[in-house]
């Protein structure tokens, strides 16, 4: 838990070390981890958004091209997502539209909940799957519930590549246009965590609305049966 701890706060440090030991083998390092955190429900820990600040704040002096490297990280989140969705439009039915109610998935999963989360996504797909980019974890997981609940390709592909060029954009750009500027270089642990609380925001925004929309329903219900 410290390494990993470590390779967040630090990230701009092992990623020079990565590129003094690795060369140009470092573009397909970059390309690989992301496209694992966006690609594999398994690796949702790995960095994402400090890494491509990071990614960003190393190209602005040089160590890096920019535009190869960006190049490849929009192309391994694009790729990422889609594998994702693939798997959970694969997968998804074999484990929700099971016809042994007493299986394992049956137990903790109900079509009721599947059918709520297709409406969602049918009707907020593209919020979810373009802001999701710019949440941790959940955006290892928005595309594979995409798929597990067949929202169509087309749309999704849509909002995918949006999704990626808004993300690797402002993540990138922004560590390149900052990064290199002495008051966040010499606190980057504290920019990393930044960042990261910046990137929660949509979900406590989320949460809040919807334990509102919940109060507001049960104050109406309540007046109503009254």
């Amino acid at each position: 838990m410290e390494a990993i701890i470590d390779l967040f706060l630090h990230l701009d440090k092992h990623l020079a070390e990565l590129i003094a030991a690795y060369g140009p083998w470092i573009y397909a390092i970059l390309f690989l981890i992301v496209f694992a955190e966006t690609g594999l429900v398994v690796t949702p820990f790995l960095p994402g958004d400090s890494l491509l600040f990071a990614s960003g704040a190393i190209a602005a002096t040089g160590s890096l091209n920019i535009f190869l490297m960006t190049a490849l990280l929009l192309a391994a989140a694009i790729l990422g997502d889609a594998v994702n969705y693939s798997v959970g439009r694969f997968v998804g039915p074999r484990i929700f539209h099971a016809d042994d109610r007493g299986s394992f998935w049956h137990r903790i999963i109900n079509r009721d909940h599947l059918q709520r989360g297709h409406e969602f996504f049918e009707r907020y797909g593209g919020k979810a799957v373009v802001i999701g980019r710019f949440v941790p974890i959940v955006r290892t997981f928005v595309p594979f519930v995409a798929g597990a609940v067949s929202m169509t390709y087309p749309k999704f592909a849509f909002y995918n590549v949006t999704g990626a060029i808004l993300w690797v954009g402002v993540c990138v750009g922004g560590g390149y246009a900052f990064g290199n500027v002495p008051v966040v270089k010499q606190n980057f642990s504290v920019v990393v965590m930044g960042i990261i609380a910046v990137s929660l925001l949509p979900i406590v925004i989320e949460f809040v609305q919807a334990r509102r929309r919940k109060a507001s329903l049960a104050a109406r219900s309540l007046e109503a049966a009254e």
